[in-house]
């Protein structure tokens, strides 16, 4: 019996490799959703029902699962535009604003859907929210000698900002950028657009997990009697 949780996913996933057109450039997100678009992507690439396609990954992750399932891939000082970015997202308010970072990619990940012509987001359902900050923490990417100047000024937006640590691995979590992320619990955020701004112009901080009015396409993924559908938000 297959976990209908996996099922749903992979059935979103799908859902978005299925809005892939051919002779398109494809941002390629991070996550275990996503995952599974990278793999349906290479897998209609095989198959011939799609053909040139050339991938930009937002991550490490998404570049190894990306040549496992031969997809060509490119850069981005090399392309001149980006098709459709497809990518998870760790909270969608219903304005379809994000969180993002729960993988500590969101600084490449922003910059690739931000420059997508069509940016698609595959979450479950578990994801929605009314309003940003009520589940998760939101991420900042830091240079390391910037930790803790940059925490007092969060605390000083009245964030709890905490370092986050390594899992299976001792000390805190390193980006591929090299730099440490900072999780700030808000009670709420009521502006997103002025947050991530005011968050960006913390000297140190490189980028946060706010996206505000970049996705332009929400694939929901439920499990609903025990099968798994797909909606559009």
């Amino acid at each position: 019996m297959s976990d209908p949780i996996v099922m749903m996913k992979q059935e979103v996933g799908k859902a978005a490799a299925a809005r892939v057109k051919s002779d398109s450039i494809v941002g390629l997100g991070t996550g275990s959703t996503t995952a599974y678009a990278i793999q349906y992507i290479g897998e209609r690439l095989q198959s011939g029902d799609l053909k040139n396609i050339v991938g930009v990954t937002t991550s490490f992750q998404a570049e190894v699962l990306a040549r496992k399932y031969n997809i060509p891939l490119s850069t981005l000082d090399v392309v001149d535009r980006i098709d459709m970015a497809i990518d998870g997202a760790d909270e969608v308010d219903p304005q379809k604003n994000l969180i993002k970072g729960g993988g500590a990619a969101h600084t490449q990940e922003k910059i690739v859907d931000s420059l997508a012509e069509q940016f698609i987001v595959v979450v479950d359902g578990g994801k929605l929210v009314d309003k940003l900050g009520s589940t998760f923490l939101l991420p900042v990417e830091v240079i390391p000698k910037a930790v803790v100047p940059v925490m007092r000024k969060l605390e000083q937006l009245g964030g709890k900002p905490e370092l986050r640590m390594g899992v299976k691995k001792a000390g805190p979590v390193v980006t591929d950028q090299g730099n440490l992320v900072v999780d700030v619990k808000f009670d709420s955020i009521d502006d997103p657009a002025t947050l991530e701004k005011t968050i960006n112009n913390i000297p140190g901080v490189l980028e946060n997990g706010l996206f505000v009015g970049v996705t332009d396409i929400v694939l929901v993924g439920e499990v609903i009697d025990n099968k798994p559908v797909v909606r559009e938000l």
